[in-house]
């Protein structure tokens, strides 16, 4: 399969990486070393799908022409517009098209994360009560000094998408709604830390995310019936670690099991490997996903810039 990377930022550098050979071309209105500076320069007949490496706005445009022209697509999260009826538009257009429009979640792939949705799924911890997450890293000046990055709800969007899409990952479709506990903006002008809640949805839901973290650093703790589940930190920023512990009653000390890794990180190049294996398999585009993430957030978001006015 032959791709063009769109943007050359961080994403879209690590993105061409992992393409390695398939990369045929690179797409960017500013980066010296970009082969292109409009996608619509690229001659069709050169590539067969686009990884978008770009900021929110312009992503269903992008989205649209490289669909209405047959090629499949993989965009950087989240598949974010105003209106929810770009997404559907979009998912109608590639299934007309038959053509795979697929948003990148690279932790999907992360060792551990896949280790805590079996463990989920085979019930062994009985009823899960509820899930906390804490995402954070240190890139609060560098978002500042970003035209884009800075703005609307800032940290919201960025690392709560991936907390919201491992939760559906692993717990399935959630009905229900959020809150906002707690958003601040103590170094950025948009907002740099965050909490946010479930109201309704089983389990109940805990997450924060901050840029304020120096120490770049995940932890998720789930807690249930008959045990709980840890993990503490991704493959990227190892060693990383999974922890088991079975409950004993009345009380007592759990039995722990812990697996540790200390690995590069795997999850750029499996996600490569899975969209291209979407793409030669003729899979259906489904974005429900995508939309029900893009009305989660705009209302959080909502919420969140509303108390900084």
């Amino acid at each position: 399969m032959r791709v063009v990377i769109v943007g050359l930022g961080v994403q879209g550098n690590k993105r061409r990486e992992f393409a390695g050979k398939d990369c045929v071309a690179s797409v960017d209105p500013i980066h010296q070393g970009a082969d292109y500076k409009r996608l619509e320069g690229v001659p069709l007949s050169l590539y067969d799908a686009a990884l978008l490496c770009v900021p929110d706005e312009p992503k269903v445009e992008l989205i649209s022409y490289l669909l209405n022209n047959q090629k499949h697509v993989l965009v950087e999260k989240p598949l974010w517009s105003y209106d929810d009826e770009d997404i559907k538009y979009l998912e109608t257009l590639a299934c007309s098209k038959k053509t795979v429009c697929y948003t990148a979640y690279n932790h999907r792939f992360e060792p551990h994360f896949i280790r805590m949705r079996n463990l989920i799924a085979s019930g062994v911890l009985g009823e899960v009560y509820h899930c906390r997450f804490f995402y954070g890293n240190g890139t609060a000046r560098l978002v500042q000094g970003s035209a884009w990055r800075d703005k609307g709800a800032g940290v919201l969007p960025d690392l709560g998408s991936h907390l919201l899409d491992t939760a559906v990952f692993w717990f399935g479709t959630l009905k229900g709604k959020f809150s906002i506990v707690s958003s601040r903006c103590f170094e950025n002008r948009a907002p740099d830390h965050v909490v946010f809640t479930s109201q309704n949805i089983k389990p109940q839901l805990e997450m924060e995310m901050t840029l304020l973290s120096w120490k770049n650093h995940f932890t998720c703790d789930v807690w249930a019936e008959k045990g709980s589940a840890h993990i503490s930190s991704l493959c990227k920023w190892g060693p990383t670690t999974f922890t088991y512990r079975t409950r004993i009653l009345p009380s007592g000390p759990p039995p722990e099991e812990s697996v540790t890794l200390v690995q590069s990180d795997p999850t750029w190049a499996a996600e490569y490997r899975y969209f291209k294996e979407l793409c030669e398999n003729g899979a259906q585009t489904d974005l429900s996903q995508d939309l029900w993430l893009n009305r989660t957030l705009r209302e959080l978001s909502n919420v969140t810039i509303k108390e900084l006015c």
